[in-house]
């Protein structure tokens, strides 16, 4: 395995990722756990979950994946083995089952009792925001549209102020976002600067072959600021593993969950069939080529990567281990130039 550092800390996490979200929906307890054996054996060290998770949201099964985790700590009692990330939910539909206080100072307070509790554990390395309060564009929404009518008043500094609460307290270590802008990275920045509040340290936004809208504006925060970017779905729902190109699998994400079609359009269709054909040409599987170009970026401190199989995750996991050559990144940035986000 490779290693980095959270930015701004001695912490050091692997660059990959394990992500979480099926667990309790389309992973059982045991498969959690499998999963999280194997990938802590192959020197896997960071874990990311949510207090919405699994998602579909459901209130049947809010929650689930973070008791998945807390049975495997009190199981194995090797809580000290892993970095730990979670985070609280934004008020919006997929969270009316939770709350609807948005970041509100008891809403926070709520959010990370109840993590705690069901994760079994003392405190959250990484607690970071699931997505922004303010009407803003994220989840697949390309474009903003200021809503002059907006009850939402900026409250950067408030959050901030809670989650330093929350930090000398001994519940979380740091602090990021998720889903964010660039202007909402700014002003954490902003405020964190003016009043000594704690600094957002990453990014967890989307990021892949068939979306590289983080390299417009929030890759230069990045590297300028020093955020690291925590990339999740970097195969596109699995899209660029090429296995929907030519039929719909049983029990995948997409086919299960036809909603969840960010990444099927007819632009990133033909874009995956570029980027899997330029994989076979070079010998590598399609996935892990898709996974090794987003695992060398500078800005990307660790890949986020899910799995609903052992083979799945045996091979994302190996990723890190690929190394791609001048000449293949060049093939696939033309790909991109031919095909430039077609499903941001």
């Amino acid at each position: 395995m490779k290693y980095t550092t959270l930015p701004g800390t001695d912490i050091s996490v692997s660059k990959i990722c394990l992500g979480t979200m099926t667990w309790g929906e389309q992973n059982t307890e045991t498969e959690g756990h499998e999963q999280m054996d194997y990938a802590l054996a192959q020197g896997v060290n960071f874990f990311d979950t949510a207090e919405l998770y699994p998602v579909p949201a459901r209130k049947e099964t809010q929650g689930a994946t973070e008791k998945i985790i807390g049975s495997w700590f009190k199981k194995n009692g090797n809580r000290d083995k892993v970095i730990l990330a979670s985070k609280v939910a934004g008020p919006g539909y997929s969270n009316k089952h939770i709350r609807q206080t948005g970041f509100a100072k008891e809403a926070i307070y709520e959010a990370v009792h109840a993590s705690l509790q069901r994760l079994q554990t003392d405190y959250i390395d990484l607690y970071q925001l699931h997505w922004p309060e303010r009407n803003t564009n994220f989840f697949g929404r390309r474009s903003y549209v200021h809503e002059k009518k907006e009850v939402w008043e900026d409250n950067f500094g408030e959050i901030l102020g809670t989650l330093r609460e929350l930090i000398k307290e001994g519940k979380i270590r740091h602090v990021g976002v998720s889903n964010e802008t660039p202007y909402g990275v700014m002003r954490f920045l902003e405020e964190s600067r003016k009043h000594d509040l704690p600094k957002m340290i990453t990014v967890q936004n989307p990021y892949s072959l068939l979306n590289r809208v983080y390299e417009t504006g929030l890759a230069e925060i990045s590297m300028r600021e020093h955020i690291g970017l925590l990339p999740y779905s970097p195969l596109a729902f699995g899209v660029l593993s090429g296995k929907y190109l030519s039929a719909r699998p049983e029990n995948t994400r997409i086919t299960l969950f036809p909603n969840f079609n960010r990444y099927s359009n007819a632009r990133a269709t033909e874009a995956t069939r570029s980027y899997v054909a330029l994989a076979e040409k070079n010998g590598l599987s399609p996935a892990q080529m898709a996974l090794a170009f987003i695992n060398r970026q500078p800005f990307v401190t660790s890949t986020i990567i899910g799995a609903t199989s052992m083979p799945q995750l045996k091979e994302n996991v190996g990723s890190i281990y690929v190394e791609l050559n001048e000449e293949l990144v060049k093939e696939i940035n033309a790909i991109h130039e031919q095909f430039p986000n077609p499903a941001p």
